[in-house]
């Protein structure tokens, strides 16, 4: 006899209750806590015993390393942010906003598959006509895609004979018999999530799922579904712009700060291997506040430039809005401006992007974002051939960074004659003294003197 009981679940963050809380105790979220009922039936206490049953401790001298193979998906960027590849029998969860281009990356990337390996579309959301309009749409060649329309898990396990890859559009519209709650509550997403873990670590099969989001943009479900997966990436972008930017945000056969840069066409989704005309506008150094750095996402450097604007607050207090950079980071370069500078920004708002949508993270910007800044306020534009890069203190002293060499080597090959960068990172560009001016900066002050004959 199956026992059943019952007990609330929060839908933002997993979190479990055995009485209804009007506030998660756990996210601080209101009204989230929905009561599930959950049926510990012996068929599936069995098929967790059976998946674990036969595991015994060994040695770590006994255990032999396993060669993952990797198959190229069709795309290079989608093989960049993977590290190289699909990696057999591992689990992908790809996240986003409604309309981003989800199933259309996949819907290619199987397409592209199915040419040599046998692969399920298992669509949960839409119809197989449905999936079959995309396809024609996007001028794919997908006859041997195989489509199933099902939101059952167990029933679609039946139909994975022989397949290699398999996507799940969605997560949260497919469900087990095991549970007698809804699809895309916390314990059906969580046992639909395990089900495919055991199914693909036993029988090599390789899953891509694509998972919704919440208001705040994180994934929705608990989240567990995050830890079980072998790799996470978020789709980016503003739907009503072309350009996608595809991040891993975890990736345990990669590097976690990959990005793949793509575009939304007529004809489906294409990536972008030339990131120039994305992260560089063509009219950069006519007018001041904006800065060019090459950042590093990952294994690649790429120039983006930064724009600040600033203007007279008409509040009691200034504004700082930042798109692309941390909001505190920029609070405290303001203040080592002001302070070590002698800029003030007190009376201004300030305002802050990263071109074509990316987000810089990493200290190494922190000098182009105080040129841009200094720009703006004094008025003189930076010139469209000069690159800045450096982490700053709050003593306003530059201080190294890593990849100094391949940040230069990404200025070289960009055709930018001159860059500043921290003095102790000066030796890393020797070899390319010939072909660009290197202007070694251990102050922020120094710095703005060497941009800006006029500042202070």
């Amino acid at each position: 006899m199956a026992k059943i009981t019952s007990h609330y679940a929060c839908t933002e963050c997993g979190a479990t209750s055995l009485k209804w809380l009007g506030r998660c105790p756990v996210c601080g979220r209101y009204n989230t806590m929905q009561e599930e009922i959950v049926t510990a039936s012996s068929a599936a206490e069995a098929e967790r015993k059976s998946s674990y049953g036969n595991s015994r401790a060994k040695k770590l001298d006994d255990i032999t390393q396993e060669n993952y193979d990797r198959t190229p998906s069709g795309m290079s960027e989608f093989d960049n942010v993977l590290g190289g590849g699909i990696v057999t029998g591992s689990l992908v969860l790809i996240g986003g906003d409604p309309g981003i281009g989800k199933s259309t990356l996949l819907t290619q990337i199987a397409a592209h598959l199915s040419k040599t390996e046998k692969v399920l579309y298992v669509s949960a959301e839409e119809s197989c006509s449905q999936v079959k309009m995309r396809c024609e749409r996007l001028n794919l060649d997908a006859k041997n895609l195989l489509l199933l329309n099902e939101t059952c898990i167990d029933n679609v396990e039946l139909e994975l004979d022989g397949v290699r890859f398999c996507v799940i559009d969605s997560i949260q519209a497919v469900y087990t018999e095991s549970l007698s709650s809804a699809a895309g509550s916390v314990g059906q997403v969580r046992e639909c999530a395990a089900k495919l873990m055991r199914i693909a670590k036993s029988r090599g099969i390789t899953f891509f799922i694509v998972g919704h989001v919440t208001k705040e943009g994180a994934l929705a479900g608990p989240k567990v579904l995050e830890h079980i997966m072998d790799t996470v990436l978020y789709f980016e972008g503003e739907t009503q712009e072309n350009f996608r930017i595809l991040r891993a945000v975890k990736n345990r056969f990669g590097n976690i700060s990959e990005v793949g840069v793509f575009e939304m066409t007529d004809t489906g989704i294409v990536q972008i291997v030339d990131y120039s005309g994305i992260f560089l506008s063509e009219s950069r150094g006519e007018e001041s506040g904006t800065a060019v750095t090459p950042a590093l996402t990952g294994n690649r450097c790429m120039n983006v430039e930064i724009q600040t604007l600033i203007a007279k607050t008409g509040y009691g207090q200034a504004r700082r809005m930042p798109m692309g950079v941390d909001y505190n980071k920029l609070v405290l370069l303001l203040a080592v401006l002001e302070k070590r500078c002698g800029l003030s920004f007190s009376a201004y708002d300030v305002y802050i992007t990263a071109m074509g949508g990316i987000k810089l993270q990493e200290p190494a910007t922190d000098l182009a974002i105080c040129a841009a800044l200094a720009s703006a306020h004094i008025g003189t534009p930076i010139d469209k051939y000069t690159a800045v890069f450096g982490e700053v203190g709050l003593t306003g002293e530059v201080r190294a960074i890593n990849s100094a060499e391949k940040r230069i080597a990404e200025c070289v090959k960009m055709g930018f004659k001159k860059v500043l960068l921290p003095a102790k990172n000066l030796k890393s560009g020797v070899k390319y003294k010939d072909k660009i001016t290197l202007v070694p900066i251990l102050y922020v002050s120094s710095m703005i003197k060497n941009l800006f004959k006029s500042g202070d």
